[in-house]
């Protein structure tokens, strides 16, 4: 005999297969929510962290511009132009220029080690990091190396002004490397174009470089001009004999 359902148990019959239909359905869909607002929350986390150390990632990193791309290195053009000078008042201007510019290059230096310290993770993992750390020792040596100089004419005046200018041109080409590697650490960290601050930093330091050469030159170009002018013929050159005019050129080399 067989058995025939009636309307009541086909109806439970039907409202269990749809209970069992729709459950996975609606334990997915609940399990979905719930990832994508972990998710949104540890973005919303993620971007709250990122605009708290926006500001502190931005100073840190002018504070290392002003002082490893500009300061210094123009402190380094400032104490080359006193090598003309023999004595007198714009030597001390020079020398207490050059001074100056590097003390403010050290504290600044010194401020964001410190900025970076506390702000940031220094897991060492990257060349900006490790540069940096080696970087900040070798300036302070600098500084303790210029403040220990011999006097003029001493002996030993000689290897200090040579292990001075090889520890500063060291750390000034390392300072600008280390500018760079920070400016391609600021885009990882925050994914922001540095196109125009990469633009910026590599002019100015081509012009201090285009300074720096041209500062060796300068004297040549001066005597050039004198030289030729020597040159010129004066009515007074007429009555001179070959002698006498020989005797009133310079000597100096061309």
């Amino acid at each position: 005999m067989l058995f025939l359902p009636n309307k009541k148990s086909s109806f439970s019959i039907l409202f269990l297969l749809l209970l069992l239909t729709f459950q996975p359905l609606s334990s997915s869909q609940q399990l979905k929510k719930n990832v994508e607002f972990n998710t949104s929350k540890k973005d919303h986390s993620q971007k709250q962290i990122s605009s708290s150390l926006l500001f502190d990632i931005t100073l840190h990193g002018f504070l290392l511009w002003a002082s490893m791309g500009f300061l210094m290195p123009v402190g380094i053009l400032v104490i080359r132009m006193s090598n003309r000078e023999q004595c007198g008042r714009r030597l001390k201007f020079y020398f207490y220029i050059h001074t100056i510019l590097q003390i403010l290059s050290v504290l600044l230096v010194t401020a964001g080690a410190v900025m970076s310290i506390k702000k940031f993770n220094n897991a060492f993992n990257n060349n900006h990091q490790r540069i940096g750390i080696g970087l900040y020792g070798m300036i302070w040596l600098q500084a303790l190396i210029g403040i220990v100089r011999p006097k003029r004419g001493s002996r030993t005046r000689s290897l200090w002004f040579f292990i001075h200018w090889m520890l500063g041109t060291a750390v000034s080409l390392l300072g600008v490397f280390n500018v760079y590697s920070g400016l391609f650490a600021y885009h990882e960290k925050t994914s922001r174009r540095i196109r125009i601050w990469t633009i910026i930093f590599t002019v100015e330091i081509s012009l201090i470089s285009f300074f720096y050469l041209f500062q060796d030159k300068l004297e040549y170009i001066q005597k050039q001009g004198v030289i030729l002018g020597s040159d010129l013929v004066t009515p007074t050159d007429q009555g001179l004999s070959p002698n006498d005019k020989q005797k009133e050129l310079p000597t100096d080399p061309c």
